[in-house]
């Protein structure tokens, strides 16, 4: 058994270090020395491809983040098992960075997407093996809108690798699909609260 707080701590730390370096990869080449404003314009317009990879994953990232904060258990312990799977979640997002960074340099690339959608499904289902796995997990709305989430940044993923075989430029956009998520939690939330006025 270990403690849940531990592994909170690691989480709050590992999440914090993903989606810090993500941005590392967003950045005018060393070499660049603009003539004018409208030359620094453009180069700021051209670093799109890579920004775009790492707002969407910030973003993924968050939800995810918020979500596991949400989550509510009695229990100050977690099984052994339980551990191990939580570990193999945090390496998932621990590589994100990296598949942000291919996708970033490679946007028109089949493969580079598919390893970043790849990642993030894998992410969803671990989680959802993870959920089976809490100890003790307080019942609440917080469980249906984590299933949803993983549901939603499941289906994005598989469909973003299906597009990126069709239009690699557009797969990405599946992402999309997960600004969902914070609108099914907050229409959860209210219909709970108008169900149970007093809760």
């Amino acid at each position: 058994m270990y403690p849940k707080a531990r592994l909170d701590a690691l989480t709050d730390g590992l999440f914090g270090v993903a989606m810090t370096i993500l941005v590392l990869d967003v950045r005018l080449p060393d070499d660049f020395h603009p003539r004018d404003h409208g030359a620094l314009f453009r180069a700021l317009i051209d670093l799109w491809p890579k920004f775009f990879p790492y707002a969407l994953s910030f973003f993924v990232l968050g939800i995810r983040w918020l979500s596991s904060v949400q989550m509510k258990t009695k229990s100050d312990v977690v099984s052994t098992e339980y551990a191990r799977w939580w570990l193999l979640y945090l390496f998932l997002i621990t590589c994100v960075p990296f598949a942000t960074i291919l996708v970033g340099r490679f946007p028109d690339e089949a493969p580079a997407i598919c390893f970043y959608a790849g990642t993030t499904a894998l992410i969803a289902a671990v989680a959802w093996r993870t959920m089976a796995l809490l100890p003790d997990l307080a019942p609440g709305i917080h469980i249906r809108a984590r299933q949803s989430g993983l549901i939603v940044l499941f289906v994005s993923s598989v469909i973003a690798i299906v597009v990126s075989f069709i239009s690699p430029r557009l797969a990405m956009w599946a992402f999309a699909l997960n600004i969902v998520t914070p609108i099914l939690d907050h229409r959860m939330r209210s219909t709970d609260r108008t169900a149970h006025p007093g809760g």
